[in-house]
């Protein structure tokens, strides 16, 4: 299948779906966070909310929930397919749309993106969007060459297992260490016996997280 034909397919498997899947919705938001699970490199499957990878990022939002103003809208963003597909980056289109749709409904809010494995890549990448402020990745999968030159002024904070099996550790402070040249403000944490799905201290992956993004949406 050509590529447009396979991005027409991904395209027709989210038809009449919003992207963006709002979980807090305060009266006037002051600002945004939204949530991108992990998933595959490649699989033109469904993506459901009852897939393990969505299920893990609910501890996170309930522990950003708690450590961030009520005036913050949280939401998700929904894949339509499971898989990052090569060229097609289909969980980045749905970033886009999320954060499109974000703007329509509460317009230029303030937004940072909170993201692993996979999730991680695309929040890095729709970060180019001037509404994204602030990035938190999660165990991200940073291939080599992904851009970096658009998260110039922009905050990106990295966290990984050093025991993560799935994607790795060295490629994550590398990526953080050339966005920092490139003029973001970084932060790394190496997370002493995390693993890829967070479930080793888990705890501290979640405090962690809820505190960045409290750090972040108050400017420190």
């Amino acid at each position: 299948m050509a590529q447009q034909e396979r991005a027409a397919a991904a395209e027709a498997a989210g038809a009449g779906r919003n992207a963006l899947v709002a979980s807090r919705v305060p009266a006037e938001p002051r600002a945004a966070v939204l949530f991108l699970h992990g998933g595959r490199a490649d699989s033109r499957a469904p993506s459901r909310p009852w897939h393990l990878a969505a299920l893990r990022m609910r501890p996170f939002v309930r522990a950003v929930a708690a450590a961030v103003p009520g005036d913050v809208l949280l939401g998700e963003v929904r894949y339509r397919v499971r898989g990052w597909n090569g060229p097609d980056a289909d969980p980045l289109r749905d970033t886009r749309r999320a954060l499109a749709e974000l703007a329509r409904r509460y317009g230029d809010v303030p937004t940072v993106l909170v993201g692993h494995s996979m999730g991680g890549r695309a929040a890095l990448r729709a970060a180019v969007a001037p509404q994204v402020r602030a990035v938190l990745t999660l165990a991200p999968w940073c291939p080599d060459g992904e851009p970096v030159a658009h998260l110039r002024d922009k905050d990106v904070v990295v966290l990984h297992g050093d025991r993560d099996r799935i994607t790795d550790p060295r490629a994550s402070m590398s990526f953080a260490d050339r966005a920092r040249a490139a003029g973001a403000r970084t932060r790394s944490e190496l997370v002493a016996g995390g693993d890829h799905a967070m479930l080793r201290r888990g705890g501290h992956w979640h405090r962690a997280a809820a505190e960045g993004v409290a750090a972040l949406l108050a400017g420190r």
